[in-house]
């Protein structure tokens, strides 16, 4: 008899060591990931229509805090420069420093010549509304485009200005990789692979995926460790009533 209950015992002390270590483990995961994202992602409301239907009007986005020497053609960034308001922007990158960037041919945007496709634009609308004339971005500077190409405030509104509509790689204080609200249009930007042929390629996605995989393991093994003590006392409970003698 005493045997039986030192076993269960012994049981009992191996179980409640694992559920620490989970609960343990759990808090680890769940507050690093919420610590490295923290460091990692700011976020932002996007207050117009002007990237839809990518992003849309209220919509809170997810954007990577990088160096502005980091964009690449495709990026969608969130900007403040001076001259276009001096307050937070976001457009899509289509031409770097050096780019030819004109519009339209067949309706599509080129680069360096280069037919782009953008899967991303409203369907049926031509790359832009009224076309672009053949532009050179300077070095050091960047060429942006709302999705939406008929109402967006983007380089085709300052084509006129002294730097041809572009922004300087350094206006750039992030790079949007998801949509975090509202959550039925919870997702990652997709990349656009017509720019992958161009030199330099496209940019890799930032670590949101192993962020988010992290806090909801974090909340499983924490939530999972918890219940064990109740779990285990029901079971025990359970299992005397089972043992005892029934009384006539």
């Amino acid at each position: 008899m005493s045997r039986t209950r030192r076993t269960g015992e012994g049981h009992g002390g191996v179980g409640s060591t694992l559920s620490g270590i989970a609960v343990g483990l759990g808090c680890v995961l769940f507050l690093g990931g919420f610590v490295w994202g923290a460091i990692v992602y700011q976020p932002y409301t996007v207050p117009t229509d002007s990237m839809s239907p990518t992003i849309g009007a209220g919509d809170r986005v997810l954007a990577q805090r990088i160096d502005g020497s980091e964009v690449k053609r495709g990026d969608v960034v969130v900007f403040q420069e001076a001259t276009w308001g001096d307050m937070p922007m976001v457009k899509r990158v289509v031409g770097i420093g050096g780019d030819e960037v004109a519009c339209c041919t067949d309706g599509k945007l080129t680069v360096n010549g280069k037919k782009i496709e953008e899967p991303y634009l409203p369907t049926g609308t031509n790359a832009a509304l009224t076309g672009i004339k053949s532009t050179t971005v300077p070095k050091g500077r960047l060429f942006l485009l709302g999705d939406e190409r008929s109402g967006s405030l983007d380089s085709t509104v300052h084509l006129g200005d002294a730097d041809h509509g572009s922004v300087e790689r350094g206006a750039v204080r992030a790079r949007v990789d998801a949509v975090a609200w509202p959550m039925d249009g919870f997702g990652m930007l997709e990349k656009p692979t017509a720019f992958e042929a161009l030199p330099g390629g496209i940019s890799q996605p930032g670590p949101l995926t192993p962020v988010v995989t992290a806090v909801v393991a974090g909340a499983v093994l924490v939530l999972a460790g918890a219940a064990y003590g109740p779990i285990a006392r029901r079971a025990r409970r359970s299992r005397t009533r089972d043992s005892e003698p029934v009384r006539a």
